[in-house]
This record gives structure tokens, C-alpha cells and sequence, in this order.
């Protein structure tokens, strides 16, 4: 458990979810909930058990909640699970082979070379692109909010996807971000997973794939006009963004850097997963902020204490501390990678749980941050869970960018990009919900909103800016 309960804590936020299902589903409601709203599948006992089996089209499925057994899967013995067969044929038209979905060689290869180019020293540079881009942006919303509510996550991946197009390629994304942004609106869709995409391995296609072959011919093809335009443009002498840094990568063991089939797919990869997770984690920390005032005025309170520029920004982030643990607290209750699958390869033992060959075993970050048994009121906003001061967070409690040799490799920079974004933000504006319907969140790929939500958007003035003991209205 982490903290102890305190009075306080009878007051804190308890942001609303979808229902959780009394029992186990069964197979019709099962595969229906995966379709629409995959966090909703696992049922109350979930949140308090280590371990919860079902038998899914005659396999073993197994929920892992005890930190020793995701410390077993995901690190101890990681080389015994491999990505399921589902989660390959979903993802890979809009990712390729790139570092999400390699095995073996080839991934212990593609890690080795991409790990430098975004290893702590990139950071300055990459928050340079950060801060000028929000800044540039934020000028623009302040027009929109003027005129009335915002569709805050459209806002949000537009800002976000600039960020990835400047951090990426140097290239302002005007030309590409609607193609993008459409592309992306329709393998929402596709990503939806059906019986076959379960039953059937990757490599026998059902008419659903062939949909999403056409949409990667698409989708690699936009990705390899964006890196033709960036190869027009100056050489510099020294790297600029991710692309500079990647076409130079080479394996430090052998040499080798990437192919261009290979670059395509590493910068497919940055791209979707740089610009839209990070704008989902954005999306619900506001959401979670405008719902609770009094949390919000400190955060803007100590935002609006530091300088944030761009030759500066890695250095702000040390003053960024109450706001760095408002975004962890929102990766806790809305992690956008809500279930971490793998299939065991061979049969294996968790603690005094046998596991068997070919059983599917999820990690589901969803619902182990709300584990009963591994948090104190895990339902709560409750940002002082990541201060400084508290307790340490239990170790393999708490995944929102993964573990072990498969952690996510840009964590980093997200997290980066979170923090500084949220800070610029909350120097301008006060914000707060324009409806009193409930948000909800969805699982389908990432955890999603149930729907576009407005927001209101006050910008503050110089004199409130200067304030630090404003409130805003809760």
C-alpha cells in the first residue's frame, strides 16, 4: 500500500468510470466489450485478486496483478513472451516492424540504435521544439476560447502532432496534419478487434486485414512523403530532430544502421504513438484538473513561478514538481496503454501460479493502478501520491509507459513534453468544463474519451499571472 489515509482524503476527486461488471463476462458480452470499451471486461474480483483465469476459445487467459509475477513476465524471464497474435495484426499496418512489434534479433538490434537518439543528452534539444510550438499554439487557442467552448483533445493532437512533426522532421505540419488526423480517424475502426483476429494467426488474412493492408498503403505512403520533403530541406551540420539523429543511428555493436524501409517504420511508430498518447495524457490530467479547482490553482500557482523558454525548458522542469506529479497521477487512473498482452511461449511459474504453454497473459495498467490491495483510495485524484515526500510507489505497481527491456523507449520525452506543456498552459489560462455530462473513458487501442467534451478557457491576465494564491471557481 502506499500512503495512509487521511482526513483530507475524504474530499478528494473520485473522477467517474464506466461500470465494472459484477462477474466474469461471457463470451458473447466478452467479445462486445472488447469492440467498444475494453475496460470494461474485467469484473470487481479483479481489482482485489492476484490472479484472475478465464478460458477464452480454449486458452488459458490470465490477469496479472501480483508485482513478483509482472516482474517474472515482464523482466525475469521476458524472453519466454512474445506480442499475441491479435495485438500483431492490429497494430502492424499502422506501425510496420518498427520497434513496437520486432522480435528477437531484430528488436534487440532495433533497440540498440534508436536508444541513443532519445537518451537524456537529446532532451534539450527535443524540449526546444517543445516549448516553441506551444508557445506558437497557445496564441491560437486563446483566439479559439474566445470565441467560445473548445473541443479540447482536437486541440490537443493538433498541438501535440506539431510538436511530434517539429521534434521529428523540423517541418511544420500544415501540409500533413489533416491527411494524418483522417488516417487516424479511420483505423479507429479498424483497430477494433474481432473473433478472427483472435482465432487466426498473422500470417492467414481475413477480409479486415485486407482493409488495413489498403490503409497502410496509405498510411506508409504519407509517411514517406513527409520524409521525402524533409530531405529537401538544408543539411544541417548538426542534428536537429529525431530524423537527423535516426537516419545517423547505428547499432553499436555491429555498425548497421537503419534501412529506409526500416527509418519509415521507426518514425511511423514515433509519430503515432509521440503525438496521440501524449495528447490523451493531457486530455484527462485537464479533465481531471477542471474538475477539481483547488488543484489546479496550485499547479498554475507553481507554474506560473517558472520560466519556461525554449533553451531553458529541461532546466524549468526541476521547478515543475507539484505539476509533474499532477500528469503522474493522471497516467495512474488513465493510462493510455491500458493492457500489456503476451503470449507464453512455453510454460512458465508465477510465484505459485502455474502457467501454461500458449496461455495469454495480460497486464492490464487500468486496472492495476486501482488495485485495492496495492494503493490507498485507488479511486482518487489524489496528486500527492507523486510528491517528493511520499512514500515510494510500489515497485511493478505502477506501468504506464511498461517495464523491463520493453519499456516504452520515448517515455521520456513524453513525459517531458506532459509537464512542460501543462505548465505553458496553466501560465495563461484557467479552464473548466462547459458541460456537466460526465467524460468517460473508453479502452479501444488507448484510453480515449468517450466523446469530443468543451471546455471553457479563461485567459488569465499579467497581474493574475503574477498571483500565486488565486483560486479558480471548482
Amino acid at each position: 500500500m502506499d500512503q495512509v489515509a487521511t482526513e483530507a482524503d475524504r474530499w478528494r476527486l473520485i473522477p467517474p468510470v464506466p461500470a465494472v461488471p459484477a462477474r466474469s463476462l461471457g463470451l458473447r458480452a466478452f467479445l462486445r466489450a472488447i469492440r467498444t470499451n475494453a475496460l470494461t471486461i474485467w469484473p470487481e474480483a479483479a481489482y482485489t485478486q492476484d490472479f484472475t483465469v478465464r478460458h477464452f476459445l480454449g486458452r488459458m487467459n490470465v490477469l496479472v496483478n501480483a508485482p513478483d509475477a509482472i516482474h517474472r513476465v515482464l523482466v525475469e524471464n521476458a524472453e519466454n513472451y512474445r506480442r499475441s497474435p491479435a495485438s500483431i495484426r492490429i497494430l502492424r499496418p499502422i506501425t510496420g516492424n518498427g520497434l513496437l512489434l520486432s522480435e528477437g534479433e531484430d528488436w534487440r538490434l532495433q533497440r540498440r540504435t534508436i536508444a541513443p537518439a532519445l537518451a537524456p543528452r537529446v532532451m534539450p534539444m527535443l524540449a526546444r521544439h517543445i516549448v516553441a510550438v506551444t508557445a506558437e499554439r497557445l496564441d491560437v487557442l486563446a483566439q479559439q476560447a474566445a470565441a467560445g467552448p473548445v473541443d479540447l483533445l482536437a486541440a490537443l493532437q493538433s498541438l501535440t502532432l506539431e510538436i511530434a512533426g517539429r521534434s521529428l522532421f523540423s517541418l511544420e505540419m500544415a501540409a500533413f496534419g489533416a491527411p494524418l488526423r483522417r488516417l487516424l480517424g479511420e483505423f479507429e475502426s479498424l483497430s477494433r478487434p474481432f473473433m478472427l483476429d483472435m482465432l487466426l494467426p498473422p500470417s492467414v488474412p481475413t477480409l479486415r486485414d485486407l482493409r488495413r493492408r489498403r490503409f497502410q498503403a496509405r498510411w506508409m505512403g504519407l509517411i514517406e512523403q513527409i520524409m521525402r520533403d524533409r530531405l529537401r530541406a538544408p543539411q544541417p551540420d548538426t542534428p536537429r530532430d529525431l530524423f537527423d539523429l535516426l537516419r545517423a543511428a547505428r547499432d553499436p555493436e555491429t555498425g548497421v544502421g537503419f534501412s529506409p524501409t526500416q527509418l519509415r517504420d521507426q518514425l511511423a511508430t514515433l509519430l503515432l504513438a509521440g503525438h496521440e498518447t501524449t495528447a490523451l495524457v493531457l486530455f484527462w490530467t485537464l479533465t481531471l484538473l477542471a474538475q477539481d479547482g483547488v488543484e489546479q490553482a496550485r499547479v498554475a500557482a507553481e507554474a506560473r513561478g517558472v520560466t519556461i523558454e525554449p533553451d531553458g525548458a529541461v532546466e524549468a522542469l526541476g521547478g515543475l514538481v507539484r505539476t509533474r506529479a499532477v500528469v503522474s497521477e493522471a497516467l495512474r487512473l488513465y493510462p493510455p496503454a491500458f493492457a500489456i498482452v503476451r503470449e507464453a511461449i512455453g510454460p512458465d511459474r508465477l510465484g505459485d501460479f502455474e502457467l501454461s504453454k500458449h496461455a495469454v497473459v495480460m497486464i492490464a495498467p487500468w486496472v492495476l493502478h486501482r488495485h485495492k490491495s496495492l494503493w490507498r483510495n485507488p479511486a482518487t485524484f489524489d496528486p500527492d501520491r507523486f510528491m517528493p515526500e511520499a512514500p515510494a510507489v510500489p515497485r511493478f505497481s505502477y506501468l504506464p509507459f511498461g517495464v523491463g527491456p520493453r519499456v516504452c523507449v520515448g517515455a521520456q520525452f513524453a513525459l517531458t513534453e506532459a509537464v512542460v506543456v501543462l505548465g505553458l498552459l496553466l501560465q495563461r489560462f484557467e479552464i473548466g468544463m462547459a458541460e456537466t455530462q460526465p467524460v468517460l473513458p473508453v479502452g479501444i487501442v488507448t484510453t480515449q474519451p468517450d466523446r469530443a467534451a468543451e471546455f471553457w478557457l479563461r485567459a488569465v491576465s499579467l497581474r493574475e499571472q503574477s498571483s500565486a494564491d488565486r483560486i479558480p471557481p471548482g
